[in-house]
C-alpha cells in the first residue's frame, strides 16, 4: 500500500500515466507531486474479481480521487478553479494486481505549462487556504485569452495575465458557444474593473468553454486581467 503525504519526482507524461513509476522520494527534496489519499480498490462485482484496468474499477479512482483534492488542497471550489493544481492517480499494474494489490493512490501536481509539472514546495495540505499558496500555484498567462501569444502558466513563472474570477455557466447540455460566451461578457469586466488601478483604463479577459470542455466537466468559464 501507497503511503500517505509522500513526495515523488514525476515527470509529466508519469503523471498522466494509469499506473505509478519510480519510488517516493524525501520531501526535502525536488519533487513534483505529493500523495494525499490512497484507499483500496472495489475489484469484487456481483461475486466476481473484475481486472483492475476495467472501466468499473478506473472509473471508482477516477471518482474518488478528484473527490478528495478539495479536501486536501483546501480553498473554495473557485480557488481550485483558477489554480494550476491538479489530482491525478495511480492504480497497481495488471501484474501487480495478479499478485493481490488491490490500492489506489491520489498525488497532487502542478502543471508549469502545457505538458509540464511544475517542483512542489512546502507544504500541500490546505495550501490554496492561503493567499501565498493561491499566488503561487493561480492561474497565470504569457498574453491576453485568445490571443496568438498565449500560453496557459502557473503564476510563479513569467506571466503578464492572470486568472481572477470564475463564470459558472450551469449543468446539463452545452448551451452553445455564443450564450456561454456572452455569460461572461458583464461579469468579467466587473471583475477586471475591481483589480483594475484605474476603473476607467482598464484592459479584461474572458476564456469560455468548448463543447469538447464542457463535456468533460468544465461547465465554467474564467475572466482574466493584466497582472
Amino acid at each position: 500500500m501507497p503511503a500517505t503525504k509522500a513526495c515523488h519526482a514525476l515527470s509529466y507524461d508519469e503523471a498522466v500515466a494509469p499506473t505509478a513509476s519510480g519510488s517516493a522520494v524525501p520531501c526535502a527534496k525536488k519533487h513534483t507531486s505529493v500523495t494525499y489519499a490512497v484507499g483500496q480498490l472495489d475489484t469484487l462485482v456481483d461475486g466476481h474479481l473484475v481486472a483492475v484496468d476495467s472501466d468499473r474499477v478506473q472509473q471508482q479512482v477516477a471518482s474518488e480521487c478528484p473527490s478528495r483534492f478539495g479536501l486536501f488542497v483546501g480553498g473554495s471550489l473557485d480557488d481550485r478553479r483558477l489554480s494550476m493544481l491538479r489530482p491525478v492517480w495511480f492504480t497497481p499494474t495488471v501484474e501487480e494486481s495478479d499478485a493481490g494489490a488491490s490500492w489506489f493512490r491520489c498525488d497532487v501536481v502542478a502543471l508549469a505549462a502545457d505538458g509540464e509539472l511544475a517542483p512542489l514546495s512546502g507544504p500541500m495540505a490546505d495550501v490554496l487556504s492561503t493567499s501565498e499558496g493561491r499566488d503561487r500555484y493561480g492561474m497565470c498567462g504569457t498574453a491576453s485569452p485568445g490571443t496568438a501569444d498565449f500560453a496557459r502558466v502557473i503564476c510563479s513563472a513569467e506571466h503578464s495575465w492572470r486568472a481572477i474570477a470564475v463564470v459558472p455557466l450551469g449543468d446539463g447540455a452545452y448551451p452553445g458557444k455564443e450564450k456561454v460566451r456572452a455569460a461572461g461578457q458583464s461579469r468579467c469586466r466587473d471583475a477586471a474593473a475591481a483589480v483594475a488601478p484605474d476603473t476607467l483604463d482598464y484592459q479584461w479577459g474572458y476564456e469560455w468553454p468548448t463543447a469538447e470542455q464542457w463535456k468533460a466537466g468544465q461547465t465554467f468559464g474564467r475572466c482574466w486581467a493584466p497582472d
